[in-house]
């Protein structure tokens, strides 16, 4: 039987899901974030007006990170932190595109310890929670088993593939993409791809609850050092990730020269 707070995660994606697709293609209002920090439509801020009032309302001790809420440090404090991407993949929202996600986790002791990623336009729920398997739309799943990193089908954008990040060579592999990172977290603890790895420093929001369905799903997940990612930072983010199996996370880590 899931955990409380897996119970909860899972009913809140599935009503966050219901709102976003209130939204999705019927032509949101958009507006865009100071610093170029991307777009932002009134469904992002609806999804995460009803997953604070939701989650706090039910567990008021719990700390709160979300990209859609002004950041409040006494989470540094809290036991527990939910860490929250309302609409995950906010371009691809926009163009009507199916791969959005709404990713929500709880964090204790910098771990992620119950996630769930949902796929409202493709109807799809991913989730994991410690000690636990993870599961899509209530199946086991597994991340892949291939062993050579020659041809493994890895998602990644275009400039993670430039030499410059690859001192052991630039290994010749099938290179997908999706918008959300959440999404491609999953679709790596799926096993549909071998794997996905994101160079840049990335927001844990995007991150934390598809870093515990890989792992669950028997993935190898750090930051592009190698190295464990610790989640509620002071500054919310990790030095790039890396999802895949323990045989190809050697492999890339290999190349990366970590």
């Amino acid at each position: 039987m899931p955990g409380p707070d897996l119970v909860l995660l899972t009913e809140a994606a599935q009503r966050a899901s219901a709102i976003a697709m209130r939204f999705w293609r019927h032509d949101a209002q958009v507006w865009h974030k100071d610093h170029d920090q991307g777009p932002l439509t009134e469904a992002d801020l609806a999804v995460n007006d009803l997953l604070k009032a939701m989650l706090l309302g039910a567990r008021p001790d719990y700390g709160w990170l979300s990209e859609e809420s002004p950041d409040d440090p006494a989470r540094l404090q809290a036991d527990r932190v939910f860490i929250i991407d309302p609409i995950d993949g906010t371009r691809a929202f926009i163009a009507g595109e199916d791969n959005f996600a709404v990713s929500i986790a709880v964090a204790e002791a910098g771990r992620i310890v119950a996630a769930v990623v949902t796929l409202p336009a493709k109807n799809r729920l991913y989730s994991g929670e410690t000690g636990g398997m993870a599961r899509c739309n209530g199946l086991p799943i597994r991340t892949s088993a291939r062993d050579d990193l020659t041809g493994a089908d890895i998602l990644a954008t275009k400039s993670n593939m430039e030499a410059s990040h690859w001192p052991g060579g630039v290994p010749d592999l099938k290179r997908s993409f999706r918008t959300s990172l959440a999404y491609r977290m999953c679709l790596a603890a799926e096993g549909r791809h071998d794997g996905m790895i994101s160079f840049r420093d990335t927001w844990e929001w995007d991150i934390a609850a598809g870093a515990l369905i890989c792992e669950c799903a028997g993935a190898r997940v750090t930051d592009r050092h190698g190295a464990a990612i610790r989640f509620n930072s002071p500054h919310a983010k990790a030095p790039g990730v890396i999802a895949t199996n323990p045989a190809l996370h050697g492999a890339i880590l290999s190349r990366l020269g970590a």
